[in-house]
């Protein structure tokens, strides 16, 4: 679903991912997401956006996450 909403560009957000059409970015979707913002008060902030437009940021980074292989040091006993 993400790649019909999201893109990259060079000329756009230094080619940030960004819900396509826009220059709002994924991580500033995903930021307020982790802030608790919820997907309805994103829509009234951004009301030129879709609501599967929030839910494909989420599965673009869910996607792009599920290939990387994370390392976690811990330097205080604990993991971040």
């Amino acid at each position: 679903m993400w790649r019909s909403r999201i893109e990259t560009n060079p000329k756009v957000m230094l080619g940030k991912p960004v819900i396509k059409g826009t220059r709002i970015t994924l991580e500033h979707i995903l930021r307020k997401l982790a802030r608790g913002v919820t997907a309805a008060e994103i829509l009234d902030d951004h009301p030129h956006i879709a609501r599967d437009d929030v839910y494909a940021a989420a599965e673009y980074a869910a996607e792009h996450f599920a290939g990387e292989d994370l390392i976690f040091t811990a330097t205080s006993g604990s993991l971040p």
